[in-house]
Formats: structure tokens, sequence, C-alpha cells
């Protein structure tokens, strides 16, 4: 397969990072041949400027122009639409998003269709950002975040965004040569739309027993409603065979997340990359939960019962795996589903599969608009 090139650090990606950095969307005037890696970029950025400052620091449609420049010379992004079913509403906008930890990408995870330049640092941090401003979620949900603290954090706090991370207690990233740290849960929110109440890391367990697999939850007031929403990311334990290793691991979630909506007399929303299909177990009991939850997905089916086809698409050294392992859960009862993004066809994915130059995780994003329902 011929590699394509991937863009230097130079034009749009520069003037992208410098407002990131320096808190103004002006580019910053360099020579065009300067090469400059984002992380260094980030170590400028005042870590505590996630709590402190309150306004968004840049203009995200500046920014997002700013990487299409920089990505340009690259295959295009997917093209995708939002299946509308309410009109108005959308008081919450939702992403979910396993975005691959970089360690495991390059080190692990024998993508044997991808290029090893596809799966670079440099090329991948550039999409991750572009497609987190392509569509603006008010709340954003991470699984196989490596990159928290020099990239993710101070990106996204200079756009208006606060953060809680969750590593794993025994990251595989940590076993990959060069790695930078261990891989975790992250939950975003917009601080414009929110005012921050409570958030709580969770280990989960499996009869009690302590697992590799945590969650992060986070309460939040809606300042345009004064509503209570409880938002939780996770990522369940992956492979075949550990179906009733996930079943116990969701169990433990429900039961945090149980307490916390009463204690917090909040709705429910639960985002994550389960690792299991629509058949298994911990998919029925999120289904069944006294909480009343349903997956937002399904309503991009024609009857609205059936989640979508794939949620990843990824050819490794032992074979090829198309399945729905990714979901966001909500309080059927308190919220609305108002838009769902379509998934991109077959024909966009392409031969090759995820992830690829034009994206850069093996997992699908899914957003969601949600409204509150009006209270009895």
């Amino acid at each position: 397969m011929e590699s394509l090139a991937v863009c230097p650090m130079e034009g749009g990606a520069l003037r992208l990072y410098s407002a990131l950095t320096f808190g103004s969307s002006a580019p910053l005037t360099l020579p065009s041949s300067t090469h400059t890696d984002l992380d260094q970029v980030f170590s400028n950025v005042d870590p505590k400027q996630d709590s402190t400052k309150q306004e968004c620091l840049c203009d995200p449609m500046e920014l997002l122009q700013c990487c299409e420049d920089a990505l340009r010379d690259g295959a295009p992004r997917f093209q995708r639409t939002f299946v509308h079913l309410n009109q108005g509403g959308g008081a919450i906008r939702v992403m979910q998003w396993n975005i691959l930890a970089q360690a495991l990408g390059e080190g692990l995870d024998s993508f044997v269709r991808c290029p090893l330049e596809a799966l670079s640092w440099s090329h991948r941090k550039l999409l991750i950002l572009e497609e987190v401003l392509a569509y603006r979620p008010h709340i954003l949900c991470l699984q196989e975040v490596d990159h928290y603290y020099d990239t993710l954090q101070p990106a996204l706090a200079a756009l208006g965004y606060s953060g809680h991370f969750c590593p794993k207690p025994w990251s595989l990233c940590l076993d990959v040569e060069g790695n930078n740290g261990p891989d975790g849960c992250a939950l975003f929110y917009d601080r414009s739309r929110f005012e921050f109440i409570d958030s709580v890391n969770i280990g989960l367990t499996a009869l009690k027993i302590p697992t590799n697999q945590v969650a992060v939850a986070t309460t939040l007031r809606c300042k345009r409603t004064g509503r209570r929403v409880c938002v939780a990311a996770t990522h369940l334990k992956a492979r075949s065979g550990w179906e009733w290793l996930r079943s116990a691991q969701g169990l433990d979630l429900l039961v945090h997340l149980e307490n916390l909506v009463q204690n917090q007399d909040a709705s429910l929303i639960v985002c994550g990359d389960f690792n299991a299909v629509p058949t298994e177990e911990v998919y029925r009991d999120f289904l069944a939960s006294p909480l009343g939850l349903e997956s937002a997905c399904k309503e991009l089916s024609q009857d609205g019962s059936s989640e979508p086809d794939y949620t990843t698409w990824k050819i490794r050294s032992t074979g090829e795996c198309c399945a729905t392992l990714d979901y966001i859960w909500y309080s059927r009862d308190a919220l609305r589903v108002d838009a769902v993004l379509d998934v991109p066809s077959e024909e966009e994915i392409g031969p090759d599969r995820l992830p690829s130059f034009s994206y850069p995780s093996d997992h699908l994003s899914l957003v969601c608009d949600f409204s509150f329902r009006e209270e009895e």
C-alpha cells in the first residue's frame, strides 16, 4: 500500500496550536518551514486554566478552519449528517468516543492495513481535535485516553471545557516502550452550558474483586434549565470469553450510578465502549435496569428498536472485526432524544477500515442531542 504524506506542523496547524496556547485566535507569525511539536506547545498552557478561566479562549469555528487547512492534503473527513427526531430542543449535545490510545495503536493493536504514518500522534491529534470541533459537544466522553494532561486537557480548556480523568490501574499502555502513561476514561463538559456539582472516579469490580476497568461520573447543572444530569464515561473489559466479567462490571457500575442519581436528584447519561454486542448480558442488564435506561442510537433504525450495524470496524492480524460495541444510554423518563449522528457507510470507511488517514480511531464517535422532558 502506498503511503500518503502526513501534513507537517506548519501553516494552519501552527495557527491552531498557537491560538490554543496563548489564548488568542490571531495567527502566530512563524516561518513556513518551522515544525512545532504539539506537546511542546501545550507545555506552555497553565494546567490550572481549566478551573480558573470561565470563558472560551478561542473561536472554535476559526480553530476548526485552521485544523482543516492543516489536514487539507490528506484524506477528507467523513461527511456525516444528523437524523432529526424532534424540532427544537437540543439542550445537551453528547459525544461518546473511544479515541484509541496512542501506545496501543502504535504498539499492541496491530492494525495491519493502516499505514504507520496514519497512526502517528502528530497526525492523529489533529484529526481528534477536528472531530470534536466539528460537532461541538456540550459533554464529551472519551475512552483510551493516554494524552490527557499534555494534549486534550489544555486544548479543550482553551475551548471552554473542564475535564476529569480516571486512569486504569494496570494500563496495557505501560507495557509499550516510550508510552505516555496509562490510558483511561475522560469526561469533559462545556463550562458555558453547565455548572459543576461533583465528580467521582470509579474502579469497577467483579464479585467485589477490583478489575482493571474504570468509570468517571460527573454531576452537572444545566444553566439553561436548572436541571441536573449525572454523566458517566466507562470502558468495559475487551475480547470474547470475558462476557461474564463485562456483565459483572456493568452491574457494579449501575449500583454506583443508582446511588449517585438518587443522592443528586439527577437524570442520567452513560457513555462507553462496552466491548459488548447488543445480544450480550451486560446490554440486557442496562436495558432492564431500574434506572429506566434506553440506548439513544437505536433511534437511527427505522423502528427505533435496533442498534447501528457497527460502531467499530477494523482489520488486525487476527482478522476483521465489524461490530456495535459503543453506546449512549439515557434516562428515558427524564430526557428526550432530538437528533442522532448517522454512521458512515462501508464505502466511506473504505476497504482498509479504521483507523486511517481520514479517521484517527478504530471506533466511530457517537453524537446525540438531548432535551429535558417537562416535569410532571
